[in-house]
């Protein structure tokens, strides 16, 4: 579904990401982590033609993302609160969205209706706008607007920040259920190494902006994740040590 060749972006004669070669194929639930600064926002903003490659491009169902916008209809996104409108209320931002997605506001109230328990009464009919509500309600509404109009490709940068444990948990059932069919296709980008083993089947390590691993999730994998990057920093201590 989704390839990457030869992928780099630069800032000031500095590389942030550089990627010679990543597939991640249809209906694959996909999982970045990596420490600040590893690249992750960077990657996922060159996914949606947030930014521009330095290099190379990100190919969406075959579609050149930065020469396009054809990938547009079955992609959805929630990066971070920007992506909302703050003076609207829930109710009208999820009617904006529904309309980019070909959705009238009947259809819009129909879908709302499955997420009921998700929103846990503190979204909807509150009389309140997105720049009012906790970032963790936000981050509820950005999430829930990202599914409207069946998208095929799904991206979410830190979806699990901010919600509280009935949340996050409640996510991860809605993130296994969207997969299940192998039919959505959602990359996740965490700092929460177990919720991320939860739900991806496939987990990439970002460091510097390089793949320095590709697991295919198991048992296994959380152990994995925290001896790397217990190992990674007791280099850093060693090495601020040294300086």
């Amino acid at each position: 579904m989704i390839t990457i060749t030869n992928l780099s972006k630069n800032y000031n004669g500095t590389t942030v990401l550089n990627i010679d070669h990543l597939k991640i194929p249809k209906g694959q639930s996909f999982g970045l982590v990596g420490n600040n600064g590893a690249g992750k926002t960077t990657l996922f903003s060159l996914l949606l033609d947030l930014i521009r490659p330095s290099s190379g491009n990100v190919f969406n169902n075959d579609i050149t993302v930065s020469q396009s916008e054809e990938w547009k209809p079955f992609t959805a996104s929630f990066i971070d609160e920007s992506f909302l409108i703050g003076y609207l209320t829930p109710e009208e931002y999820f009617n904006f969205i529904g309309e980019l997605r070909n959705r009238n506001k009947a259809d819009v109230a129909t879908f709302l209706k499955d997420f009921e328990d998700f929103f846990n009464g503190e979204i909807l009919n509150q009389k309140k706008y997105l720049r009012d509500l906790s970032k963790g309600n936000q981050k509820k509404v950005g999430i829930v607007a990202a599914l409207i109009g069946d998208p095929k490709v799904i991206i979410l940068d830190e979806p699990f920040a901010n919600l509280d444990p009935t949340t996050q948990i409640k996510l991860k059932k809605l993130i296994r259920d969207l997969t299940e069919s192998s039919e959505v296709t959602v990359l996740i980008s965490s700092h929460d190494l177990i919720h991320v083993t939860e739900v991806c089947e496939r987990i990439v390590v970002l460091d510097k902006g390089k793949v320095v691993n590709d697991i295919k999730t198991s048992e296994a994998t959380l152990k994995e994740l925290e001896s790397y990057f217990a190992g990674d920093q007791q280099v850093q201590e060693v090495q601020e040590d040294l300086s």
